[in-house]
């Protein structure tokens, strides 16, 4: 059964870091294109980072650029997702996402998996 597990959401105030989790089960991790997503009260689930398990390849909303940045450890079915410098407007409840496609997936219905999802609030 796949699993995936976030965890590491929180309160903190704007500036401020936060490291997500997603533990990973259930499946090859290291061959299954991974990526976080992000909803907001009242918004539609947007794409916040993935990587591509062929050769590592990153994407980032233009919105988390140079201050999001997304991994994986292979050896430790995990990926992250390291958030610098948070604004307000980062606030939402943020999900790992993974999909057997081996490639790049930036649009949420592209992925089959997803986690239940962590909030993450913060303060101005």
């Amino acid at each position: 059964e796949v699993q995936l597990v976030e965890s590491g959401g929180g309160l903190v105030q704007a500036g401020e870091s936060l490291r997500l989790s997603c533990a990973a089960s259930g499946f090859t991790f290291a061959r299954y294109a991974i990526g976080w997503f992000r909803q907001a009260p009242g918004k539609e689930r947007e794409g916040v980072s993935c990587i591509s398990p062929k050769d590592g390849t990153t994407y980032y909303a233009d919105s988390v650029k140079g201050r999001f940045t997304i991994s994986r450890d292979n050896a430790k079915n995990t990926m992250y997702l390291q958030m610098n410098s948070l604004k307000p407007e980062d606030t939402a409840v943020y999900y790992c996402a993974a999909d057997p496609t081996n490639g790049l997936l930036i649009y949420a219905g592209e992925y089959d998996y997803w986690g239940q999802g962590t909030q993450v609030t913060v303060s101005s």
